[in-house]
């Protein structure tokens, strides 16, 4: 598996660091109305941590974003003991282990989606879905159609602020991932981000 075979091949400058080298599992309050959903473990992020989005840029650029809106309760997420609490807000990825070059194969968006699924399910609060990127937006779709809530894709196209009305009573809001590819480029911005999630808080509301 290649989450293994790097945490065992490791970034030079996290030689001194074990990592947590396999599935990472989902982090917040289980009693979320927002749930953010990403693409997959960083190979030298999540998959060192064990925790969604904790060492690596897409995560430093998140969690300030996060703290801003009000989801979270410091704005720097360093590692699994570091205090760090997520108020009304869950974070999840379609895909539980790292995939090489963070492209993960259909089959392994396949092999997830089971827990996925079960995962939507328990959290029995959710109101707004926030989907980091394209993969994890038609990964999304893809759950409401193996649960029924859509017969097939319809309208439902991803872009960056594009907001659907309630599936299954839930929102939908699609935002470009905050990979360093689109953050450093200026594909999006801090402001860009922000403004997503305070919308998440006010759709949670409704």
């Amino acid at each position: 598996m290649h989450s293994e075979e790097m945490a065992l091949r490791k970034r030079r400058a996290y030689q001194d660091h074990e990592y947590w080298g396999r599935p990472v599992p989902s982090f917040g309050d289980p009693l979320a109305r927002v749930l953010i959903l990403g693409l997959a473990p960083g190979a030298h992020g999540s998959n060192r941590t064990g925790r969604p989005f904790t060492g690596d840029g897409s995560g430093n650029f998140l969690y300030p974003i996060l703290y801003e809106a009000g989801f979270a309760s410091q704005p720097h997420s360093v590692s699994r003991t570091d205090g760090m609490q997520l108020l009304d807000a869950w974070i999840s990825a379609v895909v539980r282990c790292a995939p090489p070059d963070n492209k993960p194969l259909p089959a392994e968006i396949a092999n997830c989606s089971s827990y996925l699924d079960e995962e939507i399910v328990a959290l029995e609060r959710l109101r707004v879905v926030v989907c980091l990127g394209k993969i994890a937006f038609d990964g999304y779709v893809a759950h409401l159609i193996r649960r029924g809530h859509l017969s097939r894709r319809r309208d439902l196209q991803f872009a960056h602020g594009a907001e659907f009305e309630p599936v299954s009573k839930r929102f939908l809001i699609a935002t470009y991932h905050p990979s360093l590819q689109n953050t450093n480029t200026g594909k999006l911005t801090s402001a860009m981000f922000l403004k997503i999630f305070q919308r998440a808080r006010e759709l949670a509301s409704f």
